[in-house]
């Protein structure tokens, strides 16, 4: 009886076990059932849950059939609530919280059933490698105040938090302990994480505009409409912010379009040392820029503002600065990846304009930006080569002008050739002129374009007016056993003035329309180095200097060829020999001495340097030396204006205004006529004279003397403009009494020689004022200027004196006396009392000639 209880205990034991086995091989795979598929019935397979079969069929017998994973999320077939997004998983799939909200309580992430709720409070988290008292009980405090965020209490909630923000900055406690990095990443850190909850909170302001200011300094603008039309400004005590509605509705999924403003002044202190993270050819690397504005942070109400539709414009007022050599203003924001702490770029970023104590930005994307003051190198000038190169350019400035003159009345040479010497003289006195005045004007910023793009454009033209001179060489050349040059002159009549005004105009048209931003630098009005901008300079230059180097050779070759051929004769061989003479002399009027420019590396530099500088400076006088002193015609003409000047000097100068009026007598209205005639020309000349001074001069006096006054943009360029103007005028004025012999008298050398000394100083006013160094040459600038003025006053005092004593004596008939007595007062007064005080003074304080500024 026991045994059969036994054996009957041990049968319901197996009967478990051989159940579950029968079971298991049901649901087993079969032999011929494929992956991710079971059996039924023995018989068929079907696919396990989650996987289909490719045909469509549930319940399969072929081998060849293959169970695949159904993607729930892009069929539709899943059940995630609306509040959360479906993402696949193989054999399943999840329900996660969209981006910004959170499990509802009883809910848990990434399940089935997930149901979520915005969370308008989102997540922020101290950086996990910063270990600081201070950021953590901040962190504290933020943390409470999520937990206990209600959103009926959200403006309570956002002025907590930005008074929490600012008295961290107040008082940083162990954050001044950390390192400049570590420093830097939690500025990155608070900035981003206050920018992104206060974009979430703001989506529940009812809507109105919110404005706070925190006791630190922190400030909040916020801005939440519905529908907004044209422009929305924000405006804070250092910062406006103005942009268009339209870009806020763009980056607005739905609801109210948020826009707002922080200022946090405090967060400078952590930012300090910040990189500028540029490629700027010439930024001074391992120097930090200096924070000039407070650090503001935009948002909207999306997170993604990296490409806006149309650019942002702040503008920030800052304490007063002044740029110095090797400095420069730009607007920066603060750039950071995942995982990295922040550095200062400039990208999407533009300084509009630029003032003593505001600065206005342009960008065409939100994040945290400022104003900085970024540093660049600087070259130290070598004083040798800044004489030598003043001196340069003021020889070849007089040469240039006097060559000018020369084609230009001298009739005996008028043909084409001289034509094009005219064209490449004045566009190299424009460039020279324009070089030594404005080089160095780098405020304001747009006069600076202005002239960087002038001299773009007037060196590209003296360059191409060297190409069509090396093409006339070559073309002469090759002709010399031609008879009728009518060919080449019809040929270059058409050729020349579309080519030497059109090509210099098409590039830099071009570039200024492609890269406008890139026209004047902070150390000077020249082009920038950045993105190869310089090429557009450089490039056609080279390839204008090598085609003149190909032109050189060949007319070389072609006169050689020319002096074997020649008889022995004379007259012939030894014009030929000259025609060689001024082709080598070409050498350097056609510019081929800018290659020395190229050859400036190595130990040779600093011998290439010198070399290149005195060839250059000193293009103007080989113009005046090969095609004027040593033409035979020019010469001859030169002559007859001598004689002509000699033989006007030499008679005696009688006014016969006198004997008019005495002749006259009975014609009254006559004597009226003669006398108004008298009083106003020569107050209509002063007043001429006086008024162009005026125009510029009251400002001049100004900075001459004061030296410290703040330049006003507008002043800047009346100035330059009134001054340009008055240059041209008095060189007109100058050349026509010194050429027109039917008004010679004293009078007229009066005028001559206040129209000389007004040119003279207004010239060294524009080129030299702003020469503080080297100091020596800044007094002798000073001084000059101190003689010229005073030289000008005291021929203005001739002036007055000349007109009173000729009104005086209207009614003599000989006005001799009055000429011998002007003669022999003139010049000893012109430009012995100046000479005397400049002298004086010079001998008593000359260290006090020449400021810091001035």
């Amino acid at each position: 009886m026991r045994s059969r209880y036994i054996a009957f205990l041990l049968g319901l034991c197996t009967l478990p076990l051989s159940l579950g086995s029968i079971a298991q091989k049901s649901r087993a795979p079969c032999a011929r059932c494929p992956r991710h598929a079971h059996c039924i019935n023995a018989t068929a397979c079907i696919c396990d849950l989650g996987f289909a079969t490719l045909s469509g069929k549930n319940i399969f017998s072929s081998s060849s059939e293959v169970c695949s994973d159904v993607d729930e999320c892009t069929s539709g077939q899943h059940r995630c609530h609306r509040s959360t997004h479906c993402l696949n998983k193989r054999g399943s799939y999840e329900c996660h919280c969209l981006n910004g909200w959170v499990a509802k309580a009883g809910h848990e992430n990434g399940l089935i059933t997930t149901i979520c709720e915005e969370n308008f409070f989102p997540s922020w988290a101290p950086p996990s490698e910063i270990k600081s008292q201070s950021l953590s009980h901040f962190f504290d405090k933020v943390h409470k105040l999520s937990q206990d965020f209600k959103p009926a209490l959200v403006q309570n909630t956002i002025q907590d938090l930005i008074q929490g923000v600012d008295e961290l900055l107040e008082a940083p406690g162990d954050l001044e302990n950390l390192t400049h990095p570590e420093k830097h990443c939690v500025a990155t850190e608070l900035l981003s994480g206050l920018e992104n909850v206060l974009r979430g909170l703001s989506k529940i302001l009812p809507t109105k505009s919110l404005t706070l200011n925190a006791p630190g300094g922190t400030e909040l603008s916020l801005k939440v409409q519905e529908r907004g039309v044209g422009n929305v400004t924000l405006s804070q005590d250092n910062t406006e912010m103005l942009l268009d509605w339209n870009t806020i509705q763009e980056s607005s999924d739905s609801g109210p379009s948020v826009v707002g403003l922080v200022s946090t002044p405090g967060m400078g202190k952590l930012m300090a040392g910040a990189a500028l993270q540029e490629t700027h050819e010439g930024l001074l690397w391992g120097v930090s820029p200096s924070l000039l504005s407070d650090i503001i942070s935009a948002f909207l109400s999306k997170n993604d503002t990296h490409d806006l539709s149309s650019p942002v414009t702040f503008t920030f007022s800052h304490h007063p600065v002044t740029p110095g050599l090797g400095q420069e203003i730009v607007c920066a924001f603060l750039e950071h990846e995942k995982g990295h702490c922040g550095h200062w770029a400039t990208t999407g970023c533009r300084t509009v304009i630029t003032r003593d104590d505001s600065t206005t930005c342009s960008c065409t994307h939100l994040s945290s930006f400022a104003v900085l003051m970024a540093h660049y190198e600087t070259q130290e000038e070598d004083p040798v080569l800044t004489v030598i190169t003043y001196v340069g350019l003021g020889l070849s400035l007089l040469c240039l002008l006097l060559a000018a003159l020369t084609f230009l009345l001298c009739k005996a040479i008028q043909n084409t050739s001289t034509s094009i010497h005219l064209q490449l003289s004045l566009c190299l006195f424009l460039a020279h002129l324009l070089f030594l005045i404005g080089i160095n004007r780098t405020e304001p910023k747009m006069l600076c374009s202005i002239i960087a793009g002038a001299l773009h454009y007037l060196y590209l033209a003296a360059f191409t007016w060297m190409f069509l001179e090396g093409l006339n060489l070559f073309l002469t050349a090759r002709n010399l056993m031609v008879v009728n040059y009518s060919s080449i002159n019809r040929f270059m009549r058409k050729l020349m003035f579309p080519v030497g005004y059109g090509i210099p105009a098409v590039i830099v048209a071009i570039s200024a329309v492609a890269r406008p931003r890139l026209y004047g630098t902070s150390a000077r009005c020249w082009l920038h180095t950045d993105k190869g901008f310089l090429w557009t300079f450089l490039g056609p230059v080279c390839a204008f200097i090598s085609i003149n180097l190909v032109f050189f050779l060949m007319t070389i070759w072609i006169v050689g060829n020319k002096l074997t051929s020649l008889n022995k004769d004379v007259s012939t061989l030894k014009n030929t020999r000259m025609l060689t003479f001024k082709a080598m002399s070409q050498l350097f009027i056609l510019g081929c001495t800018w290659c020395l420019g190229i050859l400036q590396v190595g130990p040779a530099a600093q011998v290439m340097t010198y070399l290149f500088t005195i060839l250059s400076s000193l293009q103007g006088v080989f113009i005046f030396l090969v095609y004027c002193v040593l033409s035979q015609q020019v010469r001859e003409q030169y002559r007859k204006w001598f004689r002509g000047i000699r033989t006007l000097r030499a008679e005696s100068e009688t006014y016969t205004l006198s004997s008019r009026v005495l002749s006259d007598a009975s014609k009254p209205n006559l004597v009226r006529s003669s006398q108004s005639t008298l009083l106003t020309a020569p107050l209509e000349k002063k007043k001429s004279q006086s008024g162009n001074y005026l125009t510029a001069g009251k400002h001049d006096c100004e900075t001459i003397f004061t030296g410290s006054r703040e330049e006003d943009p507008v002043l800047t360029v009346i100035t330059y403009v009134g001054l340009g103007l008055s240059l041209l005028c008095l060189l007109l004025a100058a050349v026509t009494f010194l050429l027109g012999k039917a008004i010679q008298n004293t009078s007229t050398s009066i005028h001559l020689q206040l129209s000389l000394c007004l040119f003279l100083a207004h010239l060294l006013f524009l080129t030299g004022i702003h020469r503080t160094e080297p100091k020596v040459l800044c007094s002798i600038i000073a001084g000059a200027l101190h003689y010229l003025y005073l030289a000008a006053f005291t021929w203005m005092l001739l002036e007055g004196l000349n007109l009173f004593l000729t009104v005086r004596n209207l009614t003599v008939v000989n006005c001799s006396n009055v000429s011998r007595l002007m003669r022999k007062l003139t010049f000893p007064v012109g430009y012995g009392v100046p000479a005397v005080i400049v002298a004086i003074s010079a001998a008593s304080r000359p260290h006090l000639y020449g400021t810091s500024a001035r």
